[in-house]
């Protein structure tokens, strides 16, 4: 099991106005996914821009651990000869995911399809986070949980399938997670996987399958939904990978210079795929003052540059129906709503139970220790703004969440008193590069 450091406590000061631009670091979800695909396929893989954050590289050493020989070839460039669909090794040790949930549930998927069997574990938070909701459908499929803690948790021993079965499968909640963990399993099924989404999600596992050559299917389902159906056992082919910017980090600064008075910068070359633009659309109804810039198609996706200036922010009503959109964006759009005027009211909030954290309740907890007026309501979260700087001088539990402790950071940098994080160390899951980038635009820390 991963164990933490001790805890690195760091604060954020009130600032001047951020001013610059800024590359943020390549998208988790696609980084990711680009070491699985590479893993899957014959031949070499060549990424670049990847996001060399730890639960990054933790999907990376798992992918060795499986027969891929992995080399760093320059920053964010990295190459990967694939072990090929359905020749993976048997890992010979526990598969150490640490904080990342999604490698490790997308990794599931890739056992769950083969005839190995290998132990996942993680950090304290991994431990955490419900694991039967990916479980459930592999099983469905032949693979087996020969042991798992209390609830369907890690460490999980799971032995896939020898000859995994082609199911049709609905996702209970809009999860990209379990979507892609029963696709990466019927990569090597001998038949047609089909998953069904009432509402849908993320769709780089789909975008990245026709890359590497498979033939996956994805046509409306309902009102919102999507049906997503996959040719098993296709010959898959290396292909370059470009790891657009990742929009949950930019994030961070888009929000701390709508909020930060005087600032303007202008965020390079982020993803702008309509599955992940949730926060975007928000503070644009929000009032925010971000303006596209040079539209174009790197790697597979739709990228931009947006241009940023702070923004007197109203408060809005957030659609639970726009939360897959969004979902790791809430804790930051929370801390733009305080400094907005009138309610926000964000709905339909229960996957933030089960994150790195139980997010919804450590936004809370934050904004209150911060001198905010927020309720939880059912599933939804009310933060009632008060049309500027927040007062701020508390400090923040982060449950070793990167998200919370960047959300709060960004709070510190236009609130009146600052605001304290508990330790800054799991940052590096995701955003390696927060601290030192923030700061060249103007961001005081401490």
């Amino acid at each position: 099991m991963s164990s933490h450091a001790a805890p690195r406590p760091l604060a954020a000061r009130r600032s001047g106005p951020l001013k610059g631009r800024l590359r943020v670091p390549g998208d988790k979800s696609i980084s990711h996914r680009a070491f699985i695909f590479g893993l899957l396929s014959v031949g070499e893989t060549r990424i670049e821009g990847l996001l060399e954050g730890d639960d990054v590289l933790r999907t990376g050493a798992a992918c060795r651990a499986l027969g891929a020989a992995i080399e760093r070839t320059g920053e964010g460039q990295w190459r990967v000869r694939g072990a090929g669909l359905g020749s993976l090794l048997a890992p010979q040790d526990t598969l150490d995911f640490g904080n990342a949930g999604t490698g490790s549930r997308l990794m599931m998927g890739v056992v769950g399809g083969h005839a190995i069997t290998a132990r996942f574990d993680g950090d304290a938070s991994l431990r955490k986070r419900p694991m039967r909701r990916i479980l459930d459908p592999l099983e469905l499929m032949g693979a087996r949980t020969l042991e798992q803690a209390e609830g369907g948790r890690c460490p999980i021993l799971l032995q896939g399938a020898a000859e995994p079965a082609p199911i049709e499968y609905r996702t209970p909640v809009a999860s990209a997670q379990i979507k892609s963990a029963v696709l990466l399993a019927g990569l090597n099924s001998p038949g047609r996987t089909v998953v069904i989404e009432a509402e849908a999600s993320r769709d780089h596992t789909e975008k990245m399958l026709a890359h590497f050559g498979a033939t996956v299917k994805s046509e409306p389902f309902g009102e919102a939904g999507r049906r997503i159906t996959l040719e098993g056992r296709p010959m898959l082919s290396p292909n370059p990978v470009i790891v657009p910017a990742d929009p949950s980090s930019a994030a961070f600064p888009i929000v701390a210079a709508l909020i930060t008075p005087g600032s303007e910068i202008v965020i390079e070359g982020m993803m702008m795929n309509p599955l992940r633009t949730g926060l975007l659309t928000t503070l644009l109804e929000m009032g925010a003052d971000i303006v596209e810039l040079d539209r174009r198609v790197e790697g597979g996706e739709d990228v931009a540059d947006l241009r940023v200036r702070a923004s007197a922010l109203k408060g809005v009503d957030v659609p639970a129906a726009r939360a897959p959109a969004m979902i790791d964006e809430y804790p930051i759009l929370a801390v733009a709503a305080s400094f907005a005027s009138g309610e926000t009211r964000m709905r339909g909030l229960h996957e933030l139970r089960v994150k790195e954290s139980d997010r919804l309740a450590a936004v809370a907890d934050g904004l209150v220790a911060n001198g905010v007026d927020c309720a939880i309501d059912g599933d939804d979260l009310l933060v009632r703004g008060a049309g500027g700087p927040a007062e701020g001088g508390g400090m923040v539990a982060t449950h070793l969440d990167h998200r919370i402790a960047m959300s709060f950071l960004v709070m510190g940098l236009a609130s009146k008193k600052g605001v304290s994080i508990d330790d800054e160390a799991m940052i590096a899951t995701s955003f390696p590069t927060f601290r030192p980038l923030m700061a060249s635009l103007g961001a005081e820390f401490s």
